[in-house]
């Protein structure tokens, strides 16, 4: 029994490897300094966590008075998540996975804990948004650097962009 419950463990972080970044839990010391220093995180933000894991992003942002949504593929994670966010209306956890999910309207940043391989269509993707929200928001990239847009603020792994609704485009 021990056994198969270890097998299904290894497959559902195996699994969610394939589809987005591996699980690696945040510090809190270096969320801090993200929401401290890169992007003051306040009452006025809606912030998205890209693999929310754990819920620590979702949880951090939302003691600043944001609202936080977190969209993470691991059944067990999000399980997690919601467990150590319940009672806390500000956050909410969706077993999603990020590439189909819409971006709130009211989005104002999004987190990301990004790797090499996924970096092009993480930008790809937050553009899209940017351009069927028509507004502009924030974005922290933590581990890897995006080439387009140019980041306009780096403090040590992370890395703070700014993307636009493209002119022309519908919102």
């Amino acid at each position: 029994m021990l056994f198969w419950l270890l097998v299904a463990i290894v497959l559902l972080f195996g699994f969610v490897v394939f589809r987005g970044a591996p699980y690696v839990p945040s510090h809190r010391s270096d969320v801090t300094i993200a929401f401290d220093e890169l992007y003051k995180v306040g009452t006025r933000d809606v912030v998205v966590d890209v693999g929310s894991g754990d819920g620590i992003i979702l949880r951090m942002a939302a003691k600043r008075g944001a609202r936080a949504v977190g969209y993470e593929l691991n059944p067990a994670l999000v399980a997690i998540s919601r467990f150590l966010s319940r009672g806390d209306k500000k956050v909410s956890v969706h077993l999603s996975d990020f590439w189909f999910a819409k971006l709130p309207e009211e989005t104002t940043l999004v987190y990301a804990f990004a790797v090499e391989r996924d970096i092009k269509k993480l930008s790809d993707k937050l553009q899209a948004e940017a351009d069927r929200l028509g507004h502009s928001f924030h974005v922290i990239s933590y581990g890897s650097s995006m080439s387009s847009p140019m980041p306009t603020r780096t403090l040590g792994a992370h890395h703070l962009y700014v993307f636009h609704p493209l002119q022309g485009k519908k919102a």
